[in-house]
């Protein structure tokens, strides 16, 4: 009798995780699509002047890539970058100077802007001294980009046209991560696909809602809405500071939108896991508003929809129980299918579809090792400078 309690209490576990499964197919915004990308534009008649704005720290490894890329920019209209030298110690700000000199192209200012006061993340605090550098140049779009970003010959033009067609006060697109490494192939297309799912795309630019999200290696920003927004120092305390960026616009009644790139790359490297465990985990716990109860949920969610339909495959081919089989493996065939244009965007085979709870399972260990550094007071961290203990998070300001 005990035994088949259990068997029955499994089978509507199994049955709620592929209700969540059905649920998220169909009403989360089709979040597992990939074809949001850059909306409908055409040429204004008189393209706006634009300040890139790249702050960067220690990145004297990608900086040949990503900053002749913004250089060589193809742009009709007035156009000018801003590095910020967030106190590299491997020679950034000089290597920026020669990579000017070696390819020309858009006007290139390195400043630096010393520690960041207390209350301020450090990336933010250099994202906020370009930006005032830019102001003196009076723009009427802000780029803000990072220096792993490599961008297209026409991507400057294809952003701000999409912009200005749509009226968007921002508009940004989620850099096309790397995936060379095992590891890279496993877990990058996946941590698009989470973010999606928690920000579906879809509703970010629909008039009147109230999702908000941006990505932070490629954020388009219109000058007099970044006043209005007070951006950054609205939201100067962010760890995850696209999203905190993207929900301070939609705040002031700006417009949002954000789909997949097909003109940015991300070049950084994550070849080992460690790499990519240290980038989830660093914001992790903040994305969940360091809430025990809200890592609780997550923990079990996680589980439910992403770890019960293989156990159930597993439990009921091992104890006969055909009904338990059968319903976890449709909840995994379901998916594993919304996996598939992920991996194709990634030019993934197919085939890694089946291993997401594998990848998920991973992801529930960096959120609960987040939330473990947290309170450890190690905190979040950009670019070797910790953030202990941080008294507000992405969605303040």
């Amino acid at each position: 009798m005990g035994q088949t309690a259990a068997v029955s209490a499994f089978l509507w576990i199994t049955v709620v995780s592929l209700a969540a499964w059905c649920w998220l197919l169909l009403g989360q915004g089709f979040f597992w699509r990939t074809d949001v990308r850059l909306p409908g534009r055409r040429d204004p008649d008189a393209w706006p002047s634009v300040c890139v704005v790249v702050p960067a720290r220690d990145e004297a490894a990608v900086l040949p890539v990503g900053l002749p890329s913004l250089l060589t920019q193809d742009y009709p209209g007035r156009a000018e970058v801003f590095l910020v030298d967030d106190g590299s110690t491997d020679g950034t700000g000089d290597l920026a100077r020669e990579l000017s000199r070696r390819h020309g192209g858009l006007p290139l200012t390195v400043g630096s802007p010393g520690e960041p006061p207390a209350g301020w993340t450090g990336k933010l605090w250099a994202v906020r001294y370009g930006i005032g550098l830019a102001r003196a140049r009076d723009p009427e779009y802000l780029l803000l980009t990072d220096a792993d970003i490599a961008h297209a010959p026409d991507s400057l033009r294809e952003l701000v046209a999409a912009a200005d067609t749509g009226r968007f006060d921002v508009v940004s697109q989620m850099a096309r991560l790397r995936v060379a490494s095992l590891w890279e192939r496993l877990v990058v297309p996946a941590f698009v696909y989470f973010f999606a799912q928690l920000y579906p795309f879809r509703w970010i630019g629909r008039p009147g809602s109230r999702t908000a999200a941006a990505a932070g290696g490629c954020v388009l920003l219109r000058a007099d809405m970044a006043e209005k927004a007070r951006i950054p120092e609205a939201i100067r305390h962010a760890v995850i500071d696209d999203v905190a960026l993207a929900r301070a616009v939609k705040r002031s009644g700006g417009r949002v939108w954000l789909g997949l790139a097909d003109r940015v790359d991300s070049v950084r490297p994550y070849p080992r896991l460690r790499d990519l465990w240290r980038m989830v985990s660093r914001s992790a716990y903040a994305q969940l508003r360091h809430s025990p109860a809200l890592l609780l949920g997550t923990v079990a969610g996680l589980a439910l929809v992403y770890l019960v339909p293989p156990a159930a495959v597993a439990v009921g081919a091992a104890g006969g129980t055909g009904a338990v089989a059968l319903v976890g493996a449709a909840a995994w065939a379901v998916m594993a299918g919304t996996y598939v244009p992920m991996l194709r965007y990634y030019r993934q085979p197919p085939w890694v579809a089946p291993l997401l709870p594998f990848t998920a399972f991973l992801y529930l260990l960096m959120t609960v090792d987040s939330a473990v550094q947290h309170y450890r007071g190690r905190g979040a961290a950009w670019k070797g400078r910790t953030y202990a203990r941080p008294d507000a998070v992405a969605d303040e300001g």
